[in-house]
């Protein structure tokens, strides 16, 4: 099963834009602020149990990954059709809403980059960022997707799961920081029958929200907690991210009930998708469906919400 591990955007780092088919594209640049000396409400509604599980479930009834029309043997990227690519744009902007965040829509130029970065992954049977000249099926606008987007051995609806669960990449969380960033506007979306690459770079969201989490802040579904025995939220972490709050300082205290359960917080690198991020990982303790309070201080001001974590199945 690691072989359906996926990898992150390449971070920018210093860097305030990534060259893309010879046109700079640029990214929000890193916002610090902060001593508001007071609570940080959560972003957007929290959903309630039922809207939640209406929408996971609705949402979910069709995952056809759709029909590839190129080939390997001709080099030829071909065409997602509009099932696969409308599912795939479905399962981000479900994930962006259970988060509070705006929806996104697919663009056709960035698309366009995308499906021969799908293909070049699948030519060569691997994953890169940065492919060389010399890998088959190699073309200028594959390799300025590759650069530029999230890229999994999945087909592209499949990967969305993955890119949220963020298996094996714990260190970053990039994925799902991109699908969730205020930054992001628009997707490209590109895929085989075999390998796919999301485009998330290109900035130009308007989402203003001071901090995004995953889970998020209200009902929360456990299906998206464990996407198998091998790929668990828990195992890779809980996060907040943010442009306006440095967290690299945060102290996250989570409590179920009366229960304070005992985590490991880590900082996460700048501009995979925001500013600042950190993750926590259960200690001992496995997440399962309830009500958990998460506060963080530390951080000039500070932040409290509830997750209800919802078995929508049982339901």
């Amino acid at each position: 099963m690691r072989q359906w591990l996926v990898w992150s955007a390449i971070a920018m780092l210093a860097c305030a834009e990534e060259e893309v088919g010879g046109t700079a594209i640029p990214l929000p640049p890193p916002v610090r602020d902060q001593d508001t000396g007071g609570d940080i409400t959560p972003p957007g509604a929290t959903n309630p149990t039922d809207d939640v599980c209406e929408r996971w479930e609705a949402d979910r009834i069709d995952l056809s990954e759709g029909t590839w029309t190129g080939s390997i043997a001709t080099c030829d990227a071909g065409t997602l059709d509009e099932e696969g690519r409308a599912n795939t744009l479905r399962m981000v902007n479900l994930y962006r809403w259970m988060a509070g965040q705006p929806p996104v829509t697919e663009d056709a130029a960035r698309s366009a980059l995308a499906q021969p970065c799908a293909l070049m992954m699948h030519a060569n049977n691997a994953l890169s960022h940065a492919p060389p000249t010399t890998w088959d099926c190699y073309s200028d606008d594959g390799a300025a997707g590759a650069g530029a987007s999230n890229i999994a051995t999945t087909p592209a609806v499949q990967a969305i799961d993955l890119y949220m669960v963020d298996a094996g990449n714990a260190d970053t969380l990039g994925h799902r920081r991109w699908i969730l960033s205020n930054g992001l506007s628009a997707v490209g979306i590109g895929g085989t029958s075999e390998y796919s690459c999301l485009y998330v770079f290109g900035g130009g969201g308007t989402s203003t929200q001071d901090w995004v989490a995953m889970p998020s802040a209200g009902a929360y579904p456990m299906e998206a907690m464990n996407l198998a025995d091998w790929a668990t939220v828990d195992a890779e972490g809980w996060h907040i991210q943010s442009d306006v709050i440095d967290l690299n300082q945060a102290i996250v205290t989570v409590t179920r009930g009366e229960e304070e359960l005992l985590v490991t917080t880590n900082v996460l690198p700048a501009n995979f998708g925001s500013s600042s991020a950190i993750s926590f990982q259960p200690n001992g303790w496995t997440s399962e469906p309830g009500i958990y309070h998460v506060s963080v201080g530390n951080i000039g001001a500070s932040i409290e919400y509830d997750v209800e974590l919802v078995d929508c199945a049982a339901l």
